[in-house]
């Protein structure tokens, strides 16, 4: 496949080796407008925005990834296998559904790994089921970035569905008795990527909304003030 690719414009060499990837494109623009130093958009197609700039003269970019698997699935696959992109990095959204976690508003989980009941891993034809697991480096740097920053994190098993509206009332609770503290939709699509393309993805999370109750972070919010997640972020960068 040429570059560009069908769903970015950019040039070689217009994405650092590290990506910071949220789903929505104007939280992307926020990031590089507040964050970055520098920022330079490299990409605009169908609106799924994409900067490069640095961090505390780090080299870093951040790009939009869409909702769901296959959106993720296509943005990852074209910076992993042909823009020489290393690490993906998921800055997003969850729904605690755990309530054994004692997981609340803000509060910020990390995807050791992610359970999903999307058929992405089909496609590998594998004799079994695949394990989607975040990189052990990605994480431990996110556990340092975590304690440099005194920012408490809660690291374990996220679910990837493709389901938002659903008929099964009883899903998540099913998921959440085997212990998997949160819902989102990218992790394991993402995961499943970086595995075959022998490269680097975490997904660390913003707990948004409590499923069960009625605690829901409001739309500009989930936009503008996940301010302990970018900071954890952003010092991974500069973590050993």
């Amino acid at each position: 496949m040429p570059i560009p690719t069908p769903h970015i414009t950019a040039k070689a060499g217009d994405y650092a080796k590290t990506v910071f990837m949220p789903g929505d494109p104007l939280r992307a623009k926020f990031i590089a407008e507040n964050y970055l130093d520098n920022p330079v958009l490299v990409n605009e197609v169908r609106g799924m925005l994409g900067y490069t700039g640095t961090y505390k003269g780090k080299p870093v970019s951040v790009q939009g990834s869409g909702m769901g698997v296959p959106s993720i699935g296509i943005y990852s696959y074209e910076l992993y296998n042909f823009y020489g992109v290393e690490n993906i990095i998921r800055i997003g959204s969850a729904g605690a559904i755990g309530a054994e976690s004692g997981l609340k508003i803000g509060d910020i989980v990390m995807g050791m790994g992610a359970c999903t009941d999307t058929d992405f891993a089909r496609q590998y034809n594998l004799p079994g089921d695949f394990s989607a697991i975040a990189s052990y480096e990605l994480l431990r740097k996110a556990q340092k970035s975590a304690d440099q920053c005194n920012i408490p994190i809660k690291v374990g098993n996220v679910l990837t569905t493709d389901i938002f509206y659903g008929d099964d009332a009883e899903m998540l609770k099913k998921w959440a008795r085997m212990g998997v503290l949160a819902v989102e939709m990218e992790a394991a699509g993402l995961y499943m990527n970086a595995a075959r393309a022998g490269k680097n993805a975490l997904c660390m999370c913003t707990i948004s909304d409590v499923i069960f109750t009625d605690q829901a972070m409001p739309a500009e919010a989930r936009e503008k003030s996940l301010t302990d997640m970018m900071e954890l972020a952003m010092t991974m960068l500069i973590v050993e």
